[in-house]
C-alpha cells in the first residue's frame, strides 16, 4: 500500500482500492500522487489490460479531504497538487476502466466515474457533486461529460444543488450500467473486468479512443482547474470552509460573485 492506495495486478486487470476507509476515503494530495503514479505506469504496461477502480469500507470515496481544501483557501497548503496530474492521467488512459461504487460517491468520487467505461453500484450507492455547496466550480471535465451523459438541466441540478442520486436513478440517467447487491458487488466486478479482459486489447483502446477524446477532456480540465483555483480565494470559499468547520449552515447572503 502506498499512502492509502492499494494496487493489484492479476490476470491482466490492475486493482486500484482507494484505502482510506477511516476516512471514507477522501483523497489527500499524496493520494492523488499514488493514483496518477498507478495510472501511468498501467499505461506503458502491456500486461494491464483492465482497470478496476475500486473504494475499501462502507464508502467508495467522499470526495478532496476537506481540510487540504480549507487549506489551499487559506493559502496554508504545503504540497505539489498532484490532482490535476491524475485527471490527466484518467483522460488519457487507453485501458477500460471497470469501477464498483458502493455508499456514497461524493465530488471527484463521482466525476472520475465519467472517465471510466463499465460502472456496477451497490443497491446503496449515492452519487453526488456538492462543489457549488463549497463555492467551488466542476472539476475532471464534469462539466463537459456530465451534460453530454445525462443533459443540462439534470446535470445543472447535480451541480447547483448537490443533492444525491440513488443507484436505480443513476442507472436511468445513464450515469452507471447496472445496480447490484451490496454483498455481490466485488465479484460482479471482477466477473466483469475478466470479460473485458479477455477481448481484443487493441480493438478495445481504438474504440474507447473514439469515443473519449484525451485531448479535449484535458483541454476543459485545464480549463476547470484555472476556474477552480481562483474560486479557492474567493470570500464564498472561505466562507463555506468555516462553516463546514464549525458545523453551521454557511452565509452566502454577503457574497455579489
Amino acid at each position: 500500500m502506498v499512502e492509502h492506495i492499494k494496487t493489484d495486478l492479476s490476470g491482466g486487470i490492475l486493482t486500484i482500492k482507494l484505502a482510506r476507509p477511516d476516512k471514507k476515503n477522501a483523497l489527500t494530495d499524496v493520494m492523488y500522487g499514488a493514483l496518477a503514479d498507478a495510472f501511468e505506469a498501467a499505461e506503458t504496461d502491456p500486461t494491464v489490460r483492465v482497470i478496476l477502480l475500486q473504494g475499501e469500507g462502507d464508502m467508495f470515496c467522499a470526495g478532496n479531504d476537506v481540510g487540504e481544501f480549507a487549506a489551499a483557501a487559506s493559502g496554508t497548503f504545503q504540497g505539489q497538487r498532484h490532482v490535476d496530474r491524475f485527471l490527466h492521467a484518467l483522460a488519457k488512459s487507453s485501458r477500460p476502466l471497470v469501477a464498483a461504487v458502493q455508499g456514497r460517491a461524493v465530488g471527484i468520487g463521482t466525476t472520475l466515474l465519467l472517465h471510466c467505461d463499465f460502472i456496477l453500484l451497490a443497491d446503496n450507492a449515492l452519487l453526488s457533486t456538492p462543489f457549488v455547496n463549497l463555492a467551488l466550480v466542476p472539476e475532471a471535465a464534469s462539466s463537459l461529460l456530465l451534460p453530454a451523459r445525462i443533459g443540462h438541466v439534470r446535470a445543472f441540478e447535480m451541480f447547483a444543488l448537490g443533492e444525491p442520486v440513488n443507484a436505480q436513478s443513476a442507472v436511468d440517467f445513464g450515469l452507471a450500467n447496472r445496480v447490484v447487491p451490496l454483498d455481490s458487488l466485488p465479484a460482479e466486478a471482477l466477473a466483469v473486468a475478466e470479460r473485458i479482459a479477455r477481448q481484443p486489447a487493441g480493438a478495445l483502446s481504438a474504440t474507447k479512443r473514439l469515443m473519449h477524446d484525451p485531448a479535449v477532456l484535458t483541454a476543459q480540465m485545464d480549463v476547470e482547474s484555472a476556474i477552480f483555483n481562483e474560486r479557492l480565494q474567493t470570500a464564498e470559499a472561505r466562507e463555506a470552509f468555516t462553516a463546514f468547520a464549525e458545523r453551521r449552515p454557511p452565509d452566502f447572503s454577503g457574497s455579489a460573485n
